[in-house]
């Protein structure tokens, strides 16, 4: 009895447990961050990607290239996690985020090794995350966000690692303008809603110079009936979200008919009730209708006699965007439609052909609080890279005008927080000094990494760096993405906004600290042979 060999588990189930799985963890952050790190800085690499479908994709952005890639390892899993967190939490950001997290994890490797305990590397990086936001906010310098060569300076840095850096001027001023058409003051506090209200349309064909903010909305629709008008100056604008067509039964009716006038009747009734609805418009005079739902020939025919043009099946987030470019209101029952419902903000509607579809603009509005930009380029691969970068830069300019206070970019930050913890470090006793002054080597993976994308000779440019650091006021020192030399940031004008750096420690940071944490990994997966139902709980 007592050799036999007693099975807790389940037979099927892969169990790792200690050192082999924190090594583990680490090798397969290292992996990742390896797969982004050409991805960092001015001089950045694209990578091409096949999805499942067959599709491509080209892009430099850390986000997009890890949420096109399957991974089978859980660390790894949660290291693509980050990417996305960063992305929606701030927008940019993404491939940093990745880089100084896989750096986190390889610098605790040879404490572990030394048989140091997960928990007192976990303290030291909690320890050195709090210094690192504290030295954050004492370097950082405030902006004045309606200064708009500085904002532009900040879009800069934020597309010139991207390949929009050929356009960075236009690219530039289109986020801008965009961001601060959508930006609204209410009770007190700013809200810029790009997702919602800056509309990003991309149409093949043209150049990238084409592109352009609109003041205003554009729509891929084109008008209901042929002879309506296709450009009408200063509109009156109604926006409906309920059918112009005959309501049916929502259920299952039948309508038995004795006499044959009841039939007439009945449809006499349908007319009447389209021709109910159509007075109800045309008495508020508008030029301009679109509905998100159908519009009947009978309703065209009455619209168009009033000489009123209709644009039928809006979307949803479109309508939303029309009512807030051109002050009107979205009316759901047309007997409800009073004259404040009106909209007359817009100073232009027109119906252009581009490409061989119809657009319809709603241009030149008064005060639009909702915005589309317009792209072209050359193939659908390019317009999708241009406006992810364009997407990285109004999230930037969100993030300055939400909280305006500036870092040095290039790197510059990094070596200053990391000598600054070089100096704290010094004043600890014990284990834990260690793994702290660890942190602050990790963050140097940053200017390192921008001198390896230019090819220019690492050590050396990090030693002078370093050396640079030590001087007094020397802050804003940091590599110049472009030749890999020394160069002062803030003459270069390459700046980062306070909220990405934070969001980025935080993040890297506290990945590290959680894949540290693990010690165990039980994976229970049915093997596809035994289809058998010998998995029992432990089988997914």
């Amino acid at each position: 009895m007592m050799g036999q060999q007693v099975l807790v588990l389940n037979q099927n189930i892969k169990r790792e447990s200690g050192r082999k799985v924190q090594t583990g963890n680490i090798s397969a952050a290292k992996t990742i961050a390896d797969v982004i790190r050409t991805c960092l800085g001015p001089r950045a690499m694209m990578k091409m990607l096949l999805d499942p479908m067959g599709g491509i994709v080209m892009t430099n952005d850390g986000n997009a290239i890890l949420r096109e890639i399957q991974v089978q390892h859980p660390a790894a899993k949660s290291m693509i996690e980050i990417s996305r967190t960063q992305d929606e939490e701030v927008g940019d950001g993404t491939t940093s985020v990745i880089i100084l997290a896989g750096e986190m994890l390889s610098v605790a490797e040879q404490f572990l090794l030394q048989q140091m305990h997960p928990t007192v590397i976990i303290g030291a990086y909690r320890q050195a995350l709090e210094d690192m936001l504290n030295t954050l906010k004492d370097i950082s310098t405030p902006v004045d966000p309606n200064d708009r060569v500085m904002m532009l300076k900040i879009i800069n840095s934020a597309i010139n690692t991207k390949a929009l850096a050929r356009w960075s001027d236009m690219a530039c001023n289109i986020a801008l303008d965009a961001v601060r058409t959508v930006e609204m003051e209410a009770d007190g506090r700013k809200e810029i809603d790009i997702k919602k209200y800056a509309k990003v349309e991309k149409i093949p064909g043209g150049i990238i110079e084409d592109s352009c903010v609109l003041k205003g909305v554009m729509v891929n629709k084109d008008v209901t009936h042929p002879r309506m008008r296709r450009m009408i100056k200063d509109p009156r604008i109604i926006l409906l979200d309920c059918s112009l067509e005959y309501k049916k039964g929502e259920s299952q009716t039948d309508i038995e008919i004795t006499k044959e006038e009841d039939f007439s009747r009945l449809l006499q009734m349908e007319e009447e009730y389209i021709q109910q609805i159509c007075e109800d418009i045309i008495r508020l005079k508008p030029d301009l209708i679109f509905t998100e739902k159908g519009i009947s020939d009978l309703a065209q025919h009455y619209l168009m006699k009033a000489n009123i043009t209709a644009i039928r099946r809006v979307r949803k987030t479109d309508n939303n965007r029309i009512a807030r470019a051109c002050g009107a209101r979205i009316a759901s029952r047309t007997d409800e439609l009073r004259e404040d419902d009106v909209g007359s903000g817009a100073g232009l509607f027109e119906i252009k052909k581009i490409g061989d579809e119809y657009f319809t603009f709603v241009t030149e509005c008064k005060d639009p609080k909702a915005c589309t930009i317009l792209l072209r380029g050359a193939s659908k691969e390019i317009l999708a890279e241009v406006e992810r970068n364009l997407q990285d830069a109004m999230q930037v300019c969100r993030n300055v005008l939400l909280e305006p206070s500036l870092l040095p970019g290039g790197g510059a930050a990094e070596m200053a927080v990391s000598k600054r913890l070089m100096e704290r470090s010094r004043a600890l006793t014990g284990v834990e000094q260690y793994p702290y002054r660890a942190v602050a080597q990790a963050l140097e993976v940053i200017p390192r990494t921008l001198i390896q994308n230019c090819g220019a000779s690492t050590i050396r440019v990090l030693t002078s760096l370093r050396a640079k650091h030590t001087q007094e006021n020397c802050v804003s020192w940091g590599v110049n993405g472009e030749t890999g030399t020394l160069a002062e940031m803030t003459s270069l004008g390459i700046w980062e906004p306070l909220a990405v750096k934070a969001q980025t420690y935080k993040t890297a940071v506290e990945t590290a600290i959680l894949l540290l944490r693990i010690d165990d990994i039980v994976s229970g997966h049915k093997k596809k042979g035994d289809e058998q139902t010998g998995g029992g709980q432990g089988a997914e």
